[in-house]
């Protein structure tokens, strides 16, 4: 059945479990009589893989504004600056979501459907993976494998990232076991549909992304990161991705809201710049595929800090997310990792490995699948990518040309932040914002107003928001 059939059967059940989810845990350890208390693994199924995808998209949207996608509206926005922020609904909704996992994961152990294990651990790594890359120290075993803790102790950033890992592998094998009594249901996997070959090749892309993400560490093994990649995604066509919502693309309403003039979602001119031709020397085809043209004819961004200096909001002579773009219209998917980063994830492993013919060719396919994905005309395509500053030749390749590509096909991605801080922020022209509260790059965001008030003997002191996190240092 295609997705497009199914959507509104769906819906009901997300509402119920949205309301309903069982967590008994660290947010709720005592029973809850309007709690759906035994809900059908497969209900399950549909709440975490919608929760996940939703969970990308509110973790994006605290570190666009580190990135430079975007840039606040108004001077000295909180983010755009690097002022403290409360960020406890990310932190909230991605607890909520990883206790569904920790309910889905027993119930379906229980049960021996193995494949909603495999799926339930990938996920909770996932989302774990998120939490210690934004704050750092977080809560874990005590939060979901000790009974009966409200206050539960930090897991160290080492030990989320190993727990992390482990919990893929675990699902990898976990989704290739046959001894099943239940399967994925096409129906209720809002991600896959059902396909577990899929999930497999997923869990190997993320695991790939953790292994990669320690490029500053002694311990980082480049032939392992490719290994995994060689088991992950092959074609344009795999990506982890959902499209069901009760409403429209989370993006699309940001955009629709700044349209009736609830100002947000403004380009950073540092991206645009980075597509427009001002950094670089050549337009890069994909930004007519991100935003629309001011009424001037031209791309121009909003440079984070300054907030706008054109006329009145109203004017549209700066540039937004776009409605017309595949990645942020009504519909548009909200996607967790795709082929183009995989291949660009290769690319960066086997330039550090010495592979350079490897790492050109992946490089080149990576930007061309990017276009491919953003619709963007194959004549365009091949004249971008045939300009001698992106076709340098495999001896005069660089990480800084990878990461510059990377930093395109990750658009509105939370990952994106990860290999900016990897990257030390060494992007061309790639500037402080007006007006910071700090004296250079954010490395992380202090802990939720919501999680010291429950937690506050274990929630750990934020320091500098510009202190590395521990991947993010040697």
């Amino acid at each position: 059945m295609k997705l497009s059939n199914i959507k509104t059967a769906i819906f009901g059940g997300i509402i119920v479990l949205s309301l309903f989810s069982g967590c008994k845990d660290y947010f709720d350890l005592n029973e809850n009589p309007n709690l759906v208390q035994d809900p059908p693994i497969n209900s399950l199924l549909t709440t975490a893989t919608q929760k996940a995808a939703l969970n990308m998209q509110q973790f994006a949207n605290i570190n666009v504004y580190y990135t430079q996608y975007l840039a606040n509206a108004s001077a000295s926005g909180a983010a755009d600056t690097y002022q403290v922020t409360d960020n406890s609904t990310a932190w909230n909704d991605v607890y909520y979501a990883m206790s569904d996992l920790y309910d889905m994961r027993l119930k379906a152990e229980e049960a021996g459907a193995f494949q909603h294990v495999g799926v339930a651990k990938l996920l909770m790594a996932y989302q774990l993976g998120l939490v210690a890359d934004t704050w750092g120290k977080a809560p874990y075993t005590q939060a979901f494998w000790t009974n009966d803790i409200l206050t539960p102790a930090y897991d160290t950033e080492e030990e989320l990232y190993a727990s992390s890992l482990k919990l893929i592998d675990e699902s990898i094998v976990d989704l290739q076991r046959t001894d099943l009594s239940i399967v994925l249901n096409e129906t209720a996997d809002l991600m896959h549909h059902g396909n577990v070959n899929s999930w497999i090749k997923t869990a190997y892309g993320i695991k790939a992304r953790f292994l990669n993400k320690i490029s500053k560490k002694p311990t980082y093994n480049p032939a392992a990161v490719l290994e995994a990649i060689d088991s992950s995604y092959t074609s344009i066509g795999d990506e982890s991705a959902m499209n069901v919502y009760l409403g429209i693309n989370p993006w699309a309403q940001v955009a629709k809201n700044n349209a009736n003039n609830l100002l947000g979602g403004w380009l950073s001119d540092n991206l645009v710049n980075h597509l427009n031709g001002t950094t670089y020397g050549i337009e890069d085809p994909r930004v007519a595929k991100i935003t629309d043209k001011t009424v001037n004819n031209v791309y121009l961004g909003t440079r984070n800090g300054q907030g706008n200096v054109g006329g009145a909001n109203t004017i549209r002579d700066e540039c937004y997310i776009s409605l017309n773009s595949v990645i942020t219209n009504d519909t548009s998917s909200l996607i967790i990792i795709t082929y183009p980063e995989i291949k660009l994830m290769e690319a960066e492993a086997a330039f550090r490995i010495g592979d350079r013919s490897r790492s050109y060719a992946a490089y080149l396919e990576g930007i061309k699948a990017s276009m491919d994905k953003l619709q963007v005309n194959s004549a365009a395509r091949d004249a971008y990518i045939s300009h001698p500053t992106v076709s340098v030749g495999a001896t005069n390749l660089t990480l800084d040309l990878i990461f510059k590509e990377k930093y395109v096909i990750t658009y509105l991605n939370p990952e994106a932040w990860n290999d900016m801080r990897r990257h030390d922020y060494q992007y061309k022209d790639f500037r402080m914002p007006l007006n910071a509260y700090l004296s250079s790059f954010i490395r992380h965001v202090a802990y939720p107003a919501d999680e010291r008030g429950r937690n506050s003997s274990n929630v750990p002191a934020d320091g500098s928001l510009d202190a590395p996190l521990w991947w993010d240092q040697p």
